[in-house]
């Protein structure tokens, strides 16, 4: 029996012509708003639960203090999840933890991001971004008084140049071969992170160090406390950067402001090398999740920012911007509900 017999049926009788066209019009809209209705609710669940892996870095670095606290303001966006953090090396690896499903969710940097596509690493079709974060300054530590005025300057030395897998590691070995150095035969490659290439050069086991972290990256911080360090100016190579190869572009000239180390660099700026930051995930990772995350991210910016200075970048006008990643669906969910 249609519908439209078995309401005339109920109601005792045929249907009038004009009667019957009301009713096929009223099935009609019945059916449109079903539609839409499917189309606007979002498949899975609307308030996603248990617990949720975000890959981070070493312990003294800046991805994993912004993990830790954004472990801390999650709660308020997304009540009935649990962050659990993980440490890794850096950007390469937490992307390899996040493509092999070890992790929900990472931080990494957007030169090591294209560098990962382009190499067709296992799962890095798969990568998508929720929002672009704060820039990563490249920082070139030597011991005050050491005569390096240049990367050029470090041929011979024992050089802390990260960790594998890690995106300071990456950068490093492109700056140095902007400056002419070839990080296998010039300098003494040292591979250690952040949480120990501070300690090696203060107790002379290494002549110099890159890093690139937010601004102030507390290690250094404290290295500066205990010795006497300077921070060589790299604003020489960027141009030579960005003619070595495509995931080069990424790169982008900056300037360390006079009080991002006050004890260090006494009132004066140094030219240097930024990247962006990007917040990772994968396009298997729940919609509805991704962009209660997104959220929180965007939402804690300044209470995040009083404790990682870096955070106070973070802007809901520029997060969109996550080349080379397109962003996840969840994240596009988001920036279209604060659109004004």
């Amino acid at each position: 029996m249609t519908g439209l017999r078995r309401i005339a049926h109920l109601t005792g009788g045929s249907l009038r012509p004009g009667r019957r066209h009301l009713l096929r019009a009223a099935a009609a809209v019945v059916v449109v708003l079903g539609v839409l209705l499917w189309w606007l609710v979002p498949s899975g669940s609307s308030t996603p639960t248990g617990t949720v892996s975000f890959a981070t870095g070493v312990p003294t670095g800046v991805y994993a203090r912004y993990g830790s606290l954004l472990q801390d303001r999650l709660h308020r966006e997304l009540p009935d999840v649990r962050l659990r953090l993980l440490a890794s090396q850096g950007s390469v690896q937490n992307l390899d933890m996040v493509t092999s499903g070890k992790a929900s969710f990472t931080i990494a940097a957007s030169d090591a991001v294209a560098t990962y596509r382009d190499r067709h690493e296992p799962g890095a079709g798969r990568l998508r971004a929720c929002a672009r974060l704060y820039d990563d300054y490249i920082q070139l530590v030597v011991p005050a008084g050491s005569g390096v005025r240049s990367a050029k300057d470090l041929k011979g030395m024992r050089v802390g140049v990260g960790q594998e897998r890690s995106g300071v590691n990456l950068i490093a070995g492109r700056l140095l071969r902007a400056a002419g150095l070839d990080v296998h035969k010039d300098v003494r490659a040292v591979r250690q992170g952040i949480d120990r290439m501070p300690d090696l050069l203060a107790r002379g086991k290494i002549d110099a160090f890159f890093w690139s972290g937010g601004l102030p990256t507390t290690a250094i911080e404290n290295l500066s406390a205990r010795t006497n360090i300077q921070l060589v100016q790299l604003g020489d190579l960027v141009e030579k950067l960005h003619a070595l190869e495509p995931e080069t572009r990424h790169y982008r000239a900056a300037v360390m402001p006079a009080d991002a180390y006050p004890a260090v660099q006494q009132g004066e700026p140094v030219n240097t090398v930024a990247v962006a930051n990007l917040l990772v995930t994968t396009d298997r990772t729940d919609t509805a999740l991704t962009e209660g995350m997104t959220r929180a991210v965007l939402n804690s910016r300044d209470q995040i920012g009083e404790k990682v200075h870096a955070a106070q970048k973070v802007d809901r006008r520029t997060a969109i911007y996550t080349a080379p990643l397109p962003l996840h669906r969840g994240a596009r969910h988001y920036y279209r509900s604060v659109k004004p």
